[in-house]
């Protein structure tokens, strides 16, 4: 009966309940997915610890971190606040900013490696297959039993080369379609000719098939390919990855209070609520409250800088310490961080033109290729009279000049090159980073973050107490003041115990922090705000009752490794610079100390690309290293680029070339081996031409048969593979 019964029902009511169901499924709140960026990470111990911190939280579902792009995707409950999770990581000891996770590209599989490797690997099997039964033609098989090994072979390759030989069809039908040529014409014509000649032998019971030939050559060439595949980097755009730094959220005030909605829902006039902590998500005038901002990222300035009503802020900077309230001047495409976006962009465009040692080669190789192999098939028909005869000195000369060794010479060096580099701490992003840093003869370095460490560090304390140092102490840790901060940890490690009778402790956003003791009030912060004439460097001042104001000196270190690499690349003979965008006292100090005579200090983002365009201008090729988001610009318009792996994921994206360590010393071996790996691949270029020399007129005397070219084209190949490990 119940069965009878639920059959009878009704579509509808059967449905409802379903429809019910996923209703309330739509309607019920959706988890936060969250992206952070993690621009200090460097190890396996970093990855655990954050991991470890949010996994902390209960309303963490999961967190992963990806060491190699520097950031963390949260799974957690609806409604989760992205500020608290920066918080907890932030506790940990680590940086983080939030990444709007629709900016970023949908996949980051290397799906055409893989292809690639498919490809490869059905193309070894079927030619490992083919050789056996070559093997019992080659011993003496002959009548039916030649014959049907012939036809297995032709079974066994035709489908293999249509499958694994695809991609140079491909390109070759784009590349004739449109009436050029490139390296792919010639691979695919030498592949369909040997298959050709093979199945007419085969048809008229023939003596001679070269189905071996042409998947051995199918399975050299996809070797060349697939290594040149892995010299490339599968990075996305570095204008994408600014574009995701651009916060997804913002706090906007109204006569109903303030509300939480999309940044792209912003319009200029609109007033802004800044937490301290938040990066500005407009540019806009501050309309309400006191703080500092950190520029660093933008204007690479190490001193926090005071922000009041009335003062103009940009999209990008970070409110240190007190709540602002901002009237928005511009937003989306207008903001200063879109515009720096867009300065990239036209940075790649340009630089995407310089064309590779390779593709130089290509354009003269290919017509000669096929002319040479057109006119022995004419020669040989009009002086034989013989179709077949002619057929298969033409595909001999096509299979012994087909480009194989002239494919490998690059990306076989460049392998070679990126593998000794990479055990250096150097990861090699770009398939003609290379070529380029070969050439280069001028470096620019950015100064924060780059040639120092990037972060602030107490200078001389012994003129002053260890009572008053507890005093400052007591005060520092109830800071969140970057100096605050790094005075506060290098007096924990100078054992300097923080007094425990403060009273009345208070921070004054873009002031300082004060308290009362003993009666009497004491300060630490601004030289104005304590009564003190502001100096030239970075610094803070402490003040007790009416003492005198104690000076509290910052410097930003050098950071390990800046001496060798300027005095190494300055023995090489390369001219090297300094653009930085802090002041003129803190670059000319950093540039005196490095023995660098060409500074440029309060550089604005757009000022660095122009400074590099302006070398470019003189003809000089310029490695710029730098690793902020007002580096970008200048990274992606240099002839080649570097940045250390604690840059910020856009200044990683745009460059070329990664410093995994944190050791700038590497950087002249790095310009030191892509010199000799340029002269490796002439080099191989020059083997490749001599073997064509060599081997092209014994093909057109017609002394060669497709087997013996593809035996002598996969010689080469492997002469120009040995001449690469050289680098190693």
């Amino acid at each position: 009966m119940t069965a009878t019964s639920s059959l009878s029902a009704c579509p509808a009511c059967v449905a409802a309940p379903a429809a019910e169901a996923l209703a309330e499924a739509e309607a019920a709140p959706k988890d936060a997915h969250i992206m952070l960026s993690l621009p200090t990470i460097h190890c396996a111990a970093c990855l655990s610890k954050v991991e470890a911190a949010l996994n902390a939280d209960p309303r963490v579902q999961s967190a992963r971190v990806n060491l190699t792009a520097k950031r963390v995707a949260i799974d957690a409950a609806p409604e989760t606040d992205p500020a608290e999770m920066i918080s907890r990581i932030t506790d940990a000891g680590f940086e983080a900013h939030e990444l709007d996770a629709t900016a970023l590209s949908a996949t980051t599989t290397d799906q055409a490696g893989r292809d690639l490797l498919m490809r490869l690997a059905v193309a070894g099997f079927a030619a490992m297959n083919v050789m056996l039964l070559s093997v019992a033609v080659w011993s003496g098989a002959e009548g039916a039993t030649r014959d049907l090994f012939h036809w297995i072979s032709a079974a066994i390759v035709i489908p293999a080369t249509g499958f694994a030989a695809l991609p140079f069809f491909r390109n070759a039908w784009r590349a004739l379609r449109v009436g050029s040529l490139n390296m792919d014409v010639p691979i695919s014509l030498a592949i369909l000719l040997a298959i050709g000649t093979s199945l007419w032998e085969t048809a008229l019971s023939g003596e001679h098939a070269y189905f071996d030939a042409a998947i051995t050559l199918t399975f050299f060439l996809l070797t060349g390919r697939y290594l040149d595949h892995r010299t490339r980097s599968v990075a996305r755009s570095a204008a994408e990855e600014l574009a995701a730094l651009e916060v997804p959220r913002a706090w906007r005030v109204s006569d109903a209070g303030e509300k939480q909605v999309p940044v792209a829902e912003l319009a200029a006039g609109d007033l802004i609520r800044v937490r301290p902590g938040g990066r500005l998500p407009v540019d806009g005038i501050v309309t309400e409250g006191h703080s500092e901002l950190d520029r660093s990222l933008l204007t690479g300035e190490t001193r926090p800088v005071a922000a009041a009503p009335g003062m103009a802020v940009s999209a990008g900077e970070v409110n240190l310490t007190g709540p602002m309230t901002v009237r928005a001047t511009a937003v989306g495409r207008d903001s200063s961080l879109a515009r720096m976006a867009d300065l990239v962009a036209v940075a790649e465009s340009g630089r995407s033109n310089y064309t590779s040692l390779a593709d130089r080669a290509a354009k003269l190789y290919a017509p000669g290729v096929h002319i040479l192999s057109a006119l022995a098939f004419l020669g040989w028909l009009l002086w034989a009279g013989d179709l077949r005869v002619a057929l298969n000195i033409a595909a001999a000369v096509l299979i012994i000049t087909c480009p194989c060794a002239l494919g490998l010479a690059v990306p076989a060096v460049t392998t070679a090159a990126s593998g000794r580099l990479f055990r250096r701490g150097l990861l090699i992003k770009d398939a003609t980073a290379l070529e380029r840093l070969a050439e280069v003869d001028t470096v620019v370095f950015d100064k924060t973050g780059t040639l120092t460490a990037g972060d602030p560090t107490p200078g001389d304390l012994s003129h002053i107490t260890r009572r008053d140092l507890g005093i400052a102490r007591a005060l520092a840790e109830g800071s969140a003041h970057p100096l605050s901060r790094a005075l506060a940890l290098r007096l924990a490690e100078m054992g300097i115990p923080a007094v425990a009778d403060l009273d009345d402790r208070r921070e004054l956003p873009g002031f300082g922090a004060e308290a009362t003791w003993q009666g009497r009030p004491v300060r630490l912060g601004r030289a104005g705000w304590v009564g003190a004439e502001a100096g030239d460097g970075t610094e803070a001042w402490l003040r007790i009752g009416d003492g005198d104001p104690l000076r509290i000196p910052f410097y930003d270190a050098m950071r390990d490794g800046a001496r060798e690499a300027v005095a190494g690349l300055q023995k090489m003979g390369l001219h090297v610079a300094l653009v930085s965008g802090d002041t003129a006292p803190a670059v000319a100090r950093c540039a005196a100390e490095l023995g660098i005579e060409d500074w440029q200090a309060g550089a604005l983002p757009a000022d660095k690309a122009a400074r590099i365009q302006a070398f470019g201008t003189k003809g000089a090729r310029v490695l710029m290293v730098g690793d902020g988001l007002n580096d970008t610009g200048a990274l992606a318009a240099a002839h080649a680029s570097l940045s250390p792996a604690s840059a910020l994921d856009a200044a990683r994206v745009a460059s070329d070339i990664v410093l995994l360590g944190n050791s700038l010393a590497p950087l002249p071996e790095a310009v030191s081996t892509a010199r000799r790996a340029v002269r490796r691949i002439r080099e191989n270029f020059t083997i490749a031409t001599w073997y064509n020399i060599i081997a092209v007129p014994l093909a057109v005397a017609g002394l060669c048969s497709p087997l013996i070219a593809a035996l002598a084209m996969s010689a080469s190949s492997i002469t120009v593979s040995l001449n690469a490990l050289r680098l190693r």
